[in-house]
């Protein structure tokens, strides 16, 4: 699952801590959201999406070659 959360939160100027603390988990899971080496809880990706103002799918992008 590719994502767009290093872009959307650079956009909004916002540190990889700061998005960790305002999403209640730590760095280290920012930074592998970020990287793809880790796929969110419905709940996390919900919490990330409502940081940015968007839905879930226009944060987080399933691969076609993933749902087979």
């Amino acid at each position: 699952m590719n994502n767009r959360l290093k872009e959307l939160r650079e956009k909004a100027l916002m540190t990889q801590e700061e998005l960790a603390i305002r999403a209640g988990v730590s760095r280290q899971t920012i930074i592998s959201l970020e990287k793809g080496r880790y796929n969110p809880s419905i709940t996390l990706a919900y919490k990330l999406s409502r940081i940015f103002g968007l839905s879930i799918e226009e944060v987080f992008l399933l691969n076609e070659m993933e749902e087979e």
